[in-house]
């Protein structure tokens, strides 16, 4: 239920947030709001403008939404080894020092996130430090470390952004064609009524959201590949195959959603690989092996 309200909360405050930046916008620039350019200026507010603030608002959210305990002090072994391995990783990856967190999850995963290289966070589930032994936690924070030294928020971040505007873009341009042909030449306005027209547009962003949804995951798989190598030259290419064979062996869903679903060492399965964040596990075990 907090996760829920927090959402819904979160939500509602950034689209209240660019409505008004819209509206400031669409004054600015004379432009009509049902126009091209007024279709281009609202695709390009909630396109880009919802991704970036998910992303600077990442951090926070992430620790609210799992309930993460950030290690200022190390109060035993482990957290000192973790906040050590951290370190000497993220020295080694010519990052700035993550802040190192744990969250309670009986499923093993890991998750990076953060508005920059220098300015992130990364946490591990109870799962994870419980079922893996240390050469293969080791492993999974190389592999968290990377998507960071990789800048894979930022340009998950981009990519994202440029897919919601062509979506709600090409979704508003088409609802007018269709408007348009629609309309008889005794009519006036648009062929349309309001409602319909949005319910055309929000048909129309469901069928475009999903083909965009295909290039997302694609480019997703392929940073998971970087992140594993990355893994691999940072804590050894035995220990990071050792740790995907472990998650390959279990047989539990994993818990996190959203975007840290899509930046933990594993995703969650599905029958088309179109769809998926992470590749299967056996294709990323292959492809440190061949490397």
């Amino acid at each position: 239920m907090k996760r829920v309200i927090l959402f819904l909360a979160t939500n509602l405050a950034v689209i209240l947030v660019l409505s008004l930046v819209l509206n400031l916008v669409l004054s600015a620039l004379g432009v009509q709001y049902h126009s091209i350019g007024g279709y281009l200026v609202i695709a390009a507010v909630f396109g880009f403008g919802g991704s970036f603030i998910s992303l600077l608002m990442s951090k926070w959210m992430a620790k609210r939404s799992t309930s993460a305990y950030v290690i200022e002090q190390p109060k035993d072994q482990m957290e000192q080894w973790l906040v050590q391995t951290v370190a000497r990783q993220a020295e080694k990856a010519g990052i700035k020092m993550p802040e190192v967190a744990i969250y309670d999850s009986p499923d093993m995963n890991a998750f990076a996130t953060g508005p920059s290289r220098n300015n992130s966070l990364v946490a591990v589930s109870t799962g994870l430090l419980y079922k893996m032994d240390r050469d293969e936690v080791e492993a999974v924070l190389g592999h968290e470390v990377s998507h960071i030294a990789n800048g894979d928020m930022v340009t998950m971040t981009l990519i994202q952004g440029v897919l919601n505007t062509f979506v709600m873009f090409f979704a508003r341009v088409v609802a007018s064609v269709i408007s348009n042909a629609t309309r008889s030449d005794d009519e006036e306005g648009q062929g349309l009524g309001g409602i319909a027209y949005f319910i055309t547009v929000m048909v129309l962003e469901i069928i475009f959201g999903l083909l965009a949804s295909v290039i997302v995951a694609w480019f997703s798989r392929q940073r998971e590949f970087r992140a594993d190598a990355g893994g691999a030259a940072l804590a050894g290419r035995q220990k990071m195959i050792s740790a995907l064979e472990r998650l390959g062996r279990a047989h539990e869903e994993p818990h996190l959603e959203g975007q840290l679903a899509a930046f933990g060492i594993q995703g969650k399965r599905s029958l088309a690989e179109l769809m998926m964040s992470h590749p299967p596990i056996e294709k990323r075990i292959a492809a440190l092996r061949a490397a």
